[in-house]
């Protein structure tokens, strides 16, 4: 899956163009790397995402295509 599309199914970030942006602008670091927004994510990625004064470290635990919006802190884990 897409690294702008993961982003938003799992909530990260609330719109796919926000996170196409801050993958283009170099706030989006996968295993430590800027990374595009057509990255292919996948299971273990290390995702950090810097969005104003906040910072968010996580770890890819599943890539689903379609997740309710209360499930969608099931595709990722705090680091």
């Amino acid at each position: 899956m897409r690294l702008d599309k993961y982003l938003k199914v799992s909530r990260l970030i609330k719109r796919r163009t926000v996170a196409n942006e801050a993958c283009d602008a170099g706030k989006v670091l996968v295993n430590g790397k800027p990374a595009r927004a057509s990255y292919d994510v996948k299971q273990g990625d290390v995702l950090e995402i810097a969005l104003g004064a906040r910072s968010v470290k996580v770890r890819v635990t599943e890539v689903r295509e379609v997740v309710r919006k209360e499930d969608a802190d099931s595709m990722y884990e705090a680091v």
